[in-house]
């Protein structure tokens, strides 16, 4: 395994901008990064394991709900410093960075939010601590970018529930604990019900064969007349906007783990191409490997200042769902275009393990799909700029 050499970029002083607190958080999840996962992650990727190992050291670095409070067992912390954590865990990778999104933004996050306080008092400490892990059902073999169409569904049986349905491409589903699944009642409302492993009825299979987030775990959720207490209900919203808050919440992670993924392969890339000779000089010295590392580092910055001023917008309580869609579907898509120009700075050796940035390319092909495709965040920034729904 090669050193982590990475040095972030900084190109217009952003880091002005960040609080003492904000560097110290990013500090620690950038020295864990390299420390526990660089040496380890090409080698999962390859073998397609989650390295559960790495688990306990996300909860210490404060990447399991970061800004539930501490009473609950998170860090307290703000919306910028959430993003930079996932920023620097996207670093090293995106499926480490999809398992503290979906435990934060998706299991925790709605537990917080919708949750009973006796729900908090249980679930929330040992989602913080990595005890219990948790996972997110909503997109169904039928019904990804349209969600509302599901066919998950629950009825009253008394003192409980029963849940009949299935959820696909859930990222921590082989090993989550706890799931977080919203189906309809009865009525067709959508509600969020907590549903724990070992309930009878419901497994968790996994998915193989993937070419993207390999080191991640990915797999299904299936509900056969599984008994859920009512208790395990989210009181306190229903209907399809829970679950988008929560995807907002995800989203803008995910806004903010992009640019990590992109600093990433720009910091090799710039590396490399100081460093390999061709016709008697770096081949940084040739002017289409320097316009490609320039377009990398604007685009870069650009990605950090929409990140920043989003984060800003989400601590005063003023982000809409909109502009959380117009970062998340930009800096995706802007990490994907660095990583494929990198990769053409490092020729052959770009496709090999020993550079991270192939994994970063395909790992990125989920990321731009994923909490929303590229296409369905255009519809909504669309929608938001005209009033006129292209969905219907």
């Amino acid at each position: 395994m090669k050193p982590d050499l990475f040095e972030s970029p900084d190109y217009y002083n952003i880091d002005d901008l960040l609080t003492d607190e904000h560097k110290l958080v990013r500090s620690a999840a950038r020295d864990w990064v390299k420390r526990e996962v660089s040496p380890i992650i090409e080698e999962a990727a390859q073998k397609a394991e989650f390295p559960k190992q790495i688990i306990g050291g996300l909860a210490e670095i404060g990447a399991f709900g970061p800004y539930i409070p501490e009473e609950y067992g998170g860090a307290g912390l703000d919306q910028i410093a959430y993003g930079l954590i996932m920023q620097e865990i996207e670093r090293g990778d995106s499926g480490v960075r999809s398992t503290a999104s979906v435990q934060s933004s998706l299991v925790m996050y709605p537990i917080y939010k919708f949750g009973s306080e006796e729900q908090r008092k249980k679930y929330l400490p040992k989602l913080a601590s990595g005890e219990f892990m948790g996972c997110f059902g909503l997109t169904e073999p039928d019904h990804g970018s349209n969600p509302g169409g599901m066919v998950t569904n629950f009825k009253d049986a008394g003192d409980h529930y029963i849940l009949n349905g299935a959820k696909m491409w859930i990222s921590n589903s082989p090993f989550a604990d706890i799931a977080v699944v919203w189906a309809k009642s009865e009525e067709g409302r959508i509600h969020g019900l907590i549903v724990e492993r070992g309930m009878e009825g419901f497994s968790t299979p996994e998915t193989h064969n993937k070419w993207s987030l390999r080191a991640s775990a990915t797999g299904e959720l299936i509900f056969d007349n599984v008994k859920v207490p009512k208790e395990n209900l989210l009181p306190n919203k229903s209907g399809l906007g829970a679950p988008l808050l929560c995807l907002d919440s995800a989203r803008f992670g995910i806004a903010w783990g992009a640019i990590g993924a992109a600093m990433d392969c720009y910091d090799t890339a710039l590396r490399y191409a100081k460093e390999r000779q061709q016709f008697g000089k770096p081949i940084g010295a040739f002017q289409l490997q320097q316009k490609k590392l320039a377009e990398m580092i604007t685009e870069i910055t650009k990605a950090q200042l929409l990140a920043w001023r989003l984060g800003t917008l989400r601590n005063e309580g003023k982000a809409t769902s909109a502009q959380i869609s117009m970062a998340k579907r930009n800096n995706v898509d802007m990490a994907l275009k660095v990583a494929r120009d990198a990769r053409q700075i490092l020729g052959g050796m770009g496709i090999t393990g020993e550079y991270s940035i192939m994994r970063h390319m395909m790992n990125l092909e989920s990321v731009v799909t994923y909490e929303g495709t590229h296409d369905i965040h255009l519809l909504i920034t669309g929608l938001d700029i005209t009033g006129l729904n292209a969905f219907k």
